[in-house]
């Protein structure tokens, strides 16, 4: 005869009611369904295929209580098989975690509810307990079919935004782009900035999770990878790109953190992120560089490692509106950085007022968002004025200003 021990540690049940009990499953069954429907206005707005998997678990749960009750000590990974069935993840598709455990509390109620129906007095509280015990072995085996899912989702989510952010930095296919994005859930379509710097080491072990959080607090999207010692972060939906960058640049490693110019979408983003690598590498050029760096920051260092995009951007950004409002600003911006940055000495040459010379510098500051008077700026302006001279020997200046590096 089989076992009918209850398992250890819970009182013993007679025969006779063990026998009304496997006598029962199909009333138990039935009032488990129908509670189940009144209780969960959720259960009610599946799909019948989904109410029948439910229904089905259900009956699962019941013949393996009873079987559970004869064996003592069997294991979670028993009730996981007799329960869940050969594909338990499947259950994960249909309802949170939360909605499974209100089943399992739902599905207690009802046989708590029928027991004194089918039962002796004597046994109830033994069958009650029983399904208490029950129960929870249920729920730990249901905590491990959804951690084991999520890792699962998590792992293959991890792989997706690689490919993703692969493409994004590579500037390929804008509507592969696009259909990948979607996969993942992307929705910062709109104002799109790149980010590097180095990787956090095992101290920070949490700092992806972390830095998605702080990018949430903002209402950004991320795009997150490390590639070797370097984190690349691509920002969505970015309002203020100064706010975000100071947000996100405390979880990077030390050292310098760049970030790129806001470009219009995704599909663009590869060119903030050319900006952002060529300076990151120029970086070590400018130690009193600001952390985070943007990358209009490091054009002269970018321009001595040969950067193009350097190059463009100081010519199409600071020479060309020089040279276009007239000889005057272009010659007095010139002639200040080579007298040695005297208002006084730069009057005397060019046979000028002081104040004349100020306001020039200011209309320099105007146009190229650079201001002389600062020496750090005045730096880039003496660059960019020698790499537009530098040009005019190749090619006639003209053209668009190349997207991508911004005015300040």
């Amino acid at each position: 005869m089989p076992d009918s021990r209850p398992p250890a540690g819970t009182r013993p049940i007679s025969a006779e009611s063990l026998a009304r009990l496997r006598t029962h499953l199909g009333e138990l069954n039935t009032a488990i369904l129908q509670r189940v429907d009144a209780a969960l206005p959720w259960y009610r707005r599946l799909t019948p295929d989904e109410r029948s998997h439910l229904g089905l678990v259900a009956q699962r749960g019941l013949n393996g209580f009873v079987q559970w009750f004869q064996k003592p000590g069997v294991t979670s990974g028993h009730v996981l098989a007799d329960v869940f069935g050969e594909a338990p993840t499947e259950l994960t598709r249909s309802i949170s975690l939360q909605r499974a455990l209100q089943l399992i509390r739902t599905i207690v109620e009802a046989v708590e509810a029928v027991v004194p129906e089918i039962l002796q007095d004597r046994d109830q509280a033994a069958v009650r307990e029983s399904m208490l015990r029950y129960s929870r072995e249920v729920a730990f085996a249901l905590a491990d079919v959804y951690a084991r899912a999520a890792e699962t989702r998590g792992a293959m989510d991890s792989r997706l935004e690689a490919v993703l952010l692969d493409a994004v930095l590579r500037g390929q296919d804008a509507d592969e782009i696009r259909h990948r994005a979607t996969a993942i859930g992307w929705r910062g379509e709109r104002q799109v900035l790149v980010m590097a710097g180095g990787a956090p080491g095992p101290d920070k072990p949490a700092y992806v999770g972390e830095l998605r959080r702080a990018a949430a607090r903002h209402k950004c999207d991320v795009l997150i990878g490390v590639q070797s010692e370097r984190l690349v972060v691509v920002v969505g939906s970015v309002e203020d790109s100064t706010v975000v960058a100071a947000a996100l640049a405390p979880w990077f490693a030390e050292g310098p953190v760049i970030v790129g110019p806001t470009v219009d979408s995704l599909t663009e983003a590869h060119v903030s992120a050319r900006h952002v690598f060529a300076s990151l590498s120029a970086a070590g050029a400018h130690p009193r560089a600001p952390r985070p760096t943007p990358t209009h920051e490091l054009l002269p260092e970018r321009v001595l490692m040969g950067d193009p995009t350097a190059r463009e951007a100081l010519i199409h950004g600071v020479y060309r509106p020089l040279l276009q409002a007239g000889p005057s600003l272009l010659e007095t911006v010139d002639t200040y950085g080579l007298l040695g940055h005297s208002l006084e000495a730069t009057a005397r040459e060019l046979y000028i007022h002081t104040n004349t010379v100020r306001y020039r510098l200011r209309r320099v500051s105007e146009l190229t968002g650079w201001d002389p008077l600062v020496p750090r700026d005045a730096y880039v302006l003496h660059t960019a004025i020698t790499v537009g001279r530098l040009a005019e020997h190749d090619a006639p200046l003209g053209g668009e200003r190349p997207h991508g590096e911004r005015d300040r």
